[in-house]
């Protein structure tokens, strides 16, 4: 199972959460977002995926920032279409991991992925809320039960230290999950995370 920390900021902060060794760490790439990142990026160990995510950005700035910062990863949080996955797939190389983000309640329409398909490498479920992400709040997962599809996806939303009662029973189903993605549970303010509480997650989930 991996583990993705979403929405870091501080170049120390991030050196520090860093050297717990996530799979995934993302920088939030929407100005309208408190998480917003535009710093210099520190040097992170090889093992760390670099993500960058994007609300509704156009194709030239998501290249740009995959270039400035050696991204790994690209996490659409928007309206994104299909040809525009489309497109940024086939521009990027194939090394770089496109996630397509859904935000989930419980009438959420689990046709409307088959499209994305063949598209993006994974799916990702948050929570619907006002904001695109980082509301910390968990929907119900439930809801996943009707999940159609073997596409392995990242879980997020409001997933915190009171929440890995819930992580290990999910887990134990069927369901394609490929990984945890964790934010502002974790935070002391917006951006910047806690890293003894990220350190007993991982160690009590054994991510």
């Amino acid at each position: 199972m991996k583990l993705k920390i979403c929405g870091m900021k501080y170049p120390d902060n991030i050196l520090e959460v860093g050297s717990l060794l996530p799979d995934y760490m993302g920088f939030i790439f929407w100005k309208k977002s408190a998480r917003y990142f535009d710093g210099t990026l520190p040097n992170l160990p090889q093992s760390i995926k670099k993500t960058g995510v994007f609300v509704n950005a156009s194709k030239e700035e998501i290249i740009e920032k995959v270039t400035k910062y050696n991204l790994q990863a690209v996490q659409l949080h928007g309206q994104e279409s299909v040809a525009f996955c489309q497109e940024l797939k086939n521009i990027l190389a194939k090394s770089i991991e496109i996630i397509k983000v859904f935000s989930v309640d419980e009438a959420f329409d689990f046709n409307q992925l088959e499209p994305f398909e063949t598209v993006c490498d994974y799916f990702l479920f948050d929570t619907k809320g006002k904001l695109p992400g980082g509301n910390g709040t968990t929907f119900d997962w439930k809801v996943l039960e009707q999940y159609p599809s073997q596409k392995p996806f990242f879980l997020s939303g409001g997933i915190g230290l009171d929440e890995i009662d819930l992580v290990k029973q999910i887990l134990k189903t069927d369901l394609p999950i490929y990984a945890i993605d964790v934010n502002s549970k974790f935070e002391i303010q917006a951006g910047l995370k806690n890293k003894e509480k990220l350190d007993r997650f991982k160690q009590k989930t054994n991510f």
